[in-house]
């Protein structure tokens, strides 16, 4: 079975940073691409920042310069850096992940909006005051 479990979520003030994990577990995690999503409240979900087996990124405009993803392999966990947060970054944030999708295709990023993903965490919430 395989599980994703995000953690350090929680309330900020504008300006400063947080760091979400997302560990995963129960299958060959280095094969699969990664990503974070968010949905705020009466907001459809969207995709934020994701990551593929071979390291390239990709990154929703509202975020860039701003969130960083990166993995440890050897820990099995996926981690957002999210830096200068802002009152509009709230909403409940959620990892997934996938064994086929890719969000980097021959150099070229494809649209957050396009993103495919099959396994999901269950969230953890960020709010940012300010």
């Amino acid at each position: 079975q395989v599980q994703l479990v995000e953690s350090g979520g929680g309330s900020e003030q504008a300006g400063r940073s947080l760091r979400l994990s997302c560990r995963v577990s129960g299958y060959t995690y280095s094969n699969y691409s990664m990503g974070w999503f968010r949905q705020a409240p009466g907001k459809e979900r969207e995709g934020v920042a994701a990551i593929d087996s071979d390291g390239s990124t990709n990154y929703a405009d509202s975020v860039k310069g701003r969130f960083t993803i990166s993995k440890h392999n050897a820990k099995n966990t996926v981690y957002l850096q999210m830096n200068s947060l802002k009152p509009e970054d709230t909403a409940m944030y959620s990892c997934a992940a996938d064994s086929r999708s890719r969000v980097v295709v021959d150099g070229s990023p494809i649209p957050p909006a396009r993103w495919s993903f099959s396994y999901w965490g269950q969230g953890t919430q960020v709010t940012v005051s300010s």
